[in-house]
């Protein structure tokens, strides 16, 4: 294993953090003024700083300061901020073709890497892949597919999952603000059942299941469900890691009802835990996957992959939509799935996991607030509740994120009561940038008296 990928640079980004100005700086500071008066106050952002420029583990804000980023554009620059091969592959694609339209006049790069998630998705049976823009699309698509082929309508999600914020989406979010309040109504025949949560419930992952198959049998009725949804590793919920066998149960009961299951894989897939899919990790082998975020590096690219005669369900004309699988970000991610395959970037996940665990295990040791570290490879998490009341500590999270983000580190929350910090660092981010960046946040902590 290594401390960094070995590639050739085209972006002039040194790999190291510096925060020369106030945060944000005087030109980030302007450019947010025009931003209030132009841009929909419904596009909120954490961190007011401008970007300029990135290169691997590391963006660049217009007034010079240099970030350790924790987030890579929440789990897309899996690979590092501006690949060199991602770049040449998206350029070389701009110089040839830029759109037709697959559904007129199709071109290879879709085919490729629909071949690709054949191959990389877990299952040894015929598979076949629509392209879209976007995770929300790759959610929509997954549930029409899957209502279409078993001619039911009905929709299973589970307790903290996010899905997205179309209309469909919303309604399976599991927390409704900020996402969806105000927006509705919205789409119906959504069941919501309790998932597995081990440091919330306690149980076992054979008694999450029943208690997650129960739930659905009186509420919905297997017979009328189309599919159930589930994140293997849970996103914007916290990246609740499901007691052992919780996941396999619902599959089986999932296979046994003729529900289609659907594994939403946008954040987790395409390298981000040491697999090429989390699901791998939990013996699953789903009847859909939906991957988006890490599979091509920092273009638009999302896609439903799932058995032959499921995905065959849908009608010509059925799928598709004016830019699903473009043709330069279609490139863009065969490059992504050649570098991860070539340069054994799987073991980088598991690398970054080996440094920054035990970082993680020794804040929590000395500071009592910190309840769990829990994740995998390059996908970890803190959750951060009072020791003595269980009570969710949201307040400590905002200002452990803020006061990091004053030092030059960008890290994420998540969590339904906002008190988890997430970690998605690209696979790019070096060992020693990893234990800066807990340096910094444990000047935070210690800061914030917890």
């Amino acid at each position: 294993m290594t401390d960094t990928l070995d590639t050739p640079t085209l972006s002039a980004v040194p790999q190291a953090r510096r925060v020369v100005t106030a945060i944000p700086g005087p030109k980030s500071v302007e450019i947010e003024r025009r931003r209030q008066a132009v841009v929909s106050g419904g596009v909120a952002s954490v961190l007011p700083v401008y970007i300029a420029r990135s290169h691997g583990a590391i963006v660049e804000d217009v007034d010079g300061n240099r970030f350790i980023d924790l987030g890579a554009g929440i789990g897309v620059t899996t690979i590092g901020h501006t690949d060199d091969e991602v770049v040449q592959a998206a350029t070389r694609q701009l110089g040839d073709v830029t759109h037709t339209l697959f559904t007129v006049t199709p071109y290879e790069a879709y085919v490729r890497v629909a071949e690709l998630l054949a191959e990389k998705t877990p299952g040894d049976f015929a598979k076949k892949t629509v392209l879209v823009n976007s995770g929300a699309e790759a959610v929509e698509n997954g549930v029409k597919i899957a209502r279409k082929f078993t001619g039911r309508s009905g929709v299973a999600v589970l307790d903290h999952a996010y899905h997205g914020r179309t209309n469909l989406t919303m309604a399976m979010n599991y927390k409704a603000a900020p996402y969806g309040t105000g927006f509705g109504p919205f789409a119906g025949s959504v069941h919501r059942a309790p998932n597995s949560y081990p440091l919330r419930d306690g149980l076992t992952g054979a008694q999450a299941a029943a208690r997650t198959i129960a739930h659905l049998e009186k509420t919905a009725g297997a017979a009328d469900l189309a599919c159930l949804v589930v994140e293997p590793v849970q996103g914007e919920g916290g990246f609740v890691v499901p007691a052992e066998g919780y996941l396999a149960a619902l599959q089986e009961w999932c296979a046994a009802n003729g529900i289609v299951f659907i594994a939403d894989e946008i954040q987790s897939g395409m390298a981000r835990t040491g697999a090429w899919f989390a699901s791998e990790h939990f013996g699953l082998v789903p009847d859909l996957v939906l991957s988006a975020k890490g599979i091509a590096g920092g273009l638009p690219l999302a896609g439903v992959t799932g058995r032959a005669e499921i995905m065959d369900a849908a009608q010509p004309g059925g799928l598709g939509g004016t830019f699903g699988g473009n043709p330069v970000a279609a490139a863009a991610a065969v490059a992504v799935f050649e570098r991860i395959e070539r340069d054994g970037l799987l073991a980088e996940a598991a690398r970054i996991e080996a440094v920054l665990r035990p970082a993680l295990e020794a804040l929590r040791a000395a500071h009592p607030v910190i309840a769990e570290v829990r994740g995998m490879g390059a996908m970890l998490a803190i959750e951060l509740v009072d020791p003595e009341s269980g009570e969710p500590r949201a307040d400590v999270v905002g200002a452990v994120a803020k006061a990091a983000a004053q030092e030059g580190v960008i890290v994420l929350t998540a969590g339904s009561s906002g008190n988890v910090l997430r970690f998605l660092p690209s696979l790019a981010i070096s060992d020693e940038l990893l234990g800066e960046a807990v340096e910094v946040i444990e000047r935070a902590l210690t800061a914030a008296g917890v």
